[in-house]
């Protein structure tokens, strides 16, 4: 299985490789965004969606039952310690810098969730904006059907744009601020609708435990 230097070779390739659009805000479409190897590792990972009848449209309905690659996980599982460390290094976060023009460097801390979504799940129209400095998006599943289950790009009175391509390990990523609408418009998920979604928050992210390293900012 890839390594953390492994992961940020791959993930720096990915962002010299992405697809600018400023409409309706800045964002990246990505792919080949990770080793096929580490995906397919995260694939393994003994865990079930959790049974969930409405998100209400947003994640934090759910908190108790969510999935970070925080300290216990990256213990557990070396493919959750290896994406982290690809993420948390210096290379990696300077090249997102570059890309996206932010700072976060000693400024920032990683927060990688897995979710894994079935039928049922929306997610209402919202910005991210707030203490998240970058929000990228990696998708993961390939059931018959989930080429529909990418994420709705919004302008600022809500009409859907586009929707970003979902296919395995592609993405999207983007710099949260007040135009930044997106969501999940409730339609059939035949399966599991798999992502990863990888922020940079600010240092008073006040639930630690979500934080792949609670101790130590990016980049240092």
């Amino acid at each position: 299985m890839a390594d953390g230097a492994a992961v940020s070779a791959s993930l720096i390739g990915c962002f010299e490789a992405s697809a600018f659009s400023a409409k309706p805000f800045r964002h990246w479409l990505l792919s080949d965004i990770l080793p096929v190897a580490l995906c397919d590792a995260i694939d393994a990972l003994p865990v079930r969606p959790p049974k969930i009848e409405d998100t209400e449209g947003k994640r934090e309905t759910h908190n108790s039952s969510r999935l970070f690659f925080g300290l216990d996980n990256r213990r557990r599982h070396p493919v959750c310690d290896a994406l982290a460390a690809g993420f948390q290094s210096a290379a990696t976060v300077a090249r997102i810098e570059r890309l996206c023009a932010i700072e976060l460097r000693d400024k920032s801390h990683l927060r990688i969730e897995y979710c894994l979504d079935t039928d049922g799940f929306w997610l209402e129209p919202h910005t991210d904006i707030g203490a998240k400095l970058f929000t990228m998006l990696v998708y993961l599943s390939t059931e018959p059907g989930s080429e529909e289950w990418g994420t709705d790009i919004l302008d600022a009175n809500l009409n859907l744009v586009a929707v970003a391509p979902y296919k395995r390990n592609c993405g999207l990523i983007f710099v949260p601020g007040g135009d930044t609408w997106h969501g999940f418009r409730r339609r059939p998920i035949q399966g599991v609708r798999r992502s990863l979604i990888v922020n940079y928050v600010k240092p008073e992210w006040r639930s630690r435990h979500e934080l792949a390293y609670p101790d130590h900012a990016v980049g240092a």
